[in-house]
């Protein structure tokens, strides 16, 4: 498939310039952020206090390290508009999380904000092979998630004629797809696969499709999901990262040409790897957990906001700026198994990995007495239906057992006998142990 290399004019300045040139715009940017947090958000000036520093402490950028950590606790504990830098009145539009852990995490935009937040979402496209006139389709869910809106009008800024169908209605989203043609399809990548299966389970090859890329975001996909989908829907599949915390979609895109995971947008964001158990920095490329410090906010301006993603910093290729690994899972989904950490972005590269089945899976994790015990529930593919369920369970569950190191009970169901995901992210984990 032929890929679009973007021109030299295509780029902006910055996505070209030497580290020099990046690092010096990242201290300015850092020491008015950090001055602007300190002077106008009450949690900033206490926790900065508490922590001994202060703005005027930080003459490089490795000074970052003195300040204190943001958890999504503090953006709780301040509900709704405690971190807001700015009057509420200049606030033009709020998102906020689901919630389905406490109180939702509230976050703001100012008008500049938001401008900011388009450009970086139409860089994103562009990075993905997306050019002024592609038609893109958004199947982001639109409403308080970031996803929808931040594609939209990423999109929009880029010139594409935009197609806002948001999630769920999946018959609809394959006749809107053959209908309008588009080039470009923004989604989360596990409802890209019930995407495809719907235009199979219609008589249509998605191979055909007009689609050329997916963009894909909001959840942890592995390579084996990437290659999956690639190869069924016949498109180029590219990450794109982001966190409503820190912006919504667009903090960090792959380049189409490398597709070797995503060019965090260093100018606006300053990313840390830490120990996720000491806090402490460590090297680019050691695994750990992704801390963003916010360079351009005005809203809600965060310092060192602990994403709980775990990745490594990579440095440049395809732009100036350092990649980020492939997120690996979450310190805070990790599941621990009768004493075995286990991610399950680990047990979805088995699954995908098993030509036999379908792409689709969960884990039940319940405890008898005091023990945990995990079942993997897949199901074949529709294209071997008839293969021995039996067998290809213990296939699987022998691969777990040798690649992650724990037992498992494996059940392979019936063609589409999954729980699909018709909105964002899949459900993957049914944790049924007492709290």
């Amino acid at each position: 498939m032929p890929v679009k290399h973007p021109q030299p004019g295509d780029l902006e300045p910055i996505e070209t310039a030497s580290r020099d040139e990046l690092h010096s715009l990242q201290l300015q940017r850092l020491k008015h952020t950090l001055q602007q947090a300190y002077d106008h958000v009450s949690h900033y000036r206490h926790a900065f206090d508490a922590a001994g520093v202060h703005p005027s402490d930080c003459k490089s950028l490795a000074d970052l390290a003195k300040f204190p950590f943001t958890t999504k606790g503090d953006l709780r504990d301040n509900y709704p508009f405690g971190m807001f830098a700015v009057p509420r009145e200049q606030v033009v539009r709020v998102h906020a999380s689901s919630g389905t852990t406490g109180k939702p995490t509230v976050v703001g935009y100012t008008q500049k904000d938001i401008d900011t937040w388009a450009d970086l979402v139409a860089r994103s496209i562009r990075a993905s092979g997306g050019r002024a006139g592609d038609i893109l389709h958004v199947a982001y869910g639109y409403g308080l998630f970031t996803g929808g809106l931040g594609a939209h009008y990423g999109a929009e800024r880029l010139g594409c004629t935009v197609v806002p169908m948001g999630g769920g209605q999946t018959e609809k989203q394959v006749q809107l797809i053959t209908d309008f043609r588009p080039d470009i399809i923004m989604v989360t990548p596990s409802y890209m696969q019930v995407i495809i299966e719907e235009m199979v389970r219609q008589g249509l090859d998605p191979r055909a499709s007009s689609l050329k890329v997916g963009i894909f975001g909001a959840e942890p996909w592995t390579e084996a999901m990437r290659h999956d989908i690639e190869v069924r829907a016949g498109i180029d599949a590219v990450d794109i990262y982001g966190l409503s915390e820190v912006m919504g979609p667009g903090v960090a895109n792959e380049c189409i040409e490398t597709k070797d995971g995503p060019v965090i947008w260093e100018d606006h964001f300053f990313p840390e790897i830490i120990n996720p158990e000491t806090g402490a920095p460590v090297p680019d490329g050691e695994e750990g957990e992704l801390v963003f410090t916010t360079l351009t906010k005005e809203a809600l301006p965060v310092i060192r906001y602990r994403t709980r993603d775990l990745t490594r910093l990579l440095p440049p290729t395809a732009r100036s700026m350092r990649r980020m690994g492939k997120i690996v899972g979450r310190s805070d989904d990790m599941l621990i198994i009768r004493g075995v950490n286990v991610f399950p972005t680990q047990v979805e590269e088995l699954v995908l990995k098993h030509g036999q089945l379908s792409g689709q899976y969960q884990l039940v994790i319940t405890r008898q007495g005091t023990l945990d015990e995990m079942q993997v529930l897949c199901e074949l593919a529709p294209d071997h239906e008839a293969a021995d369920r039996a067998a290809v369970a213990g296939m699987l569950q022998n691969r777990i057992k040798t690649l992650i190191g724990i037992s498992t009970t494996v059940s392979v169901g019936a063609p589409e006998s999954i729980e699909r995901t018709l909105v964002g992210k899949a459900r993957r984990v049914i944790d049924k142990r007492p709290k």
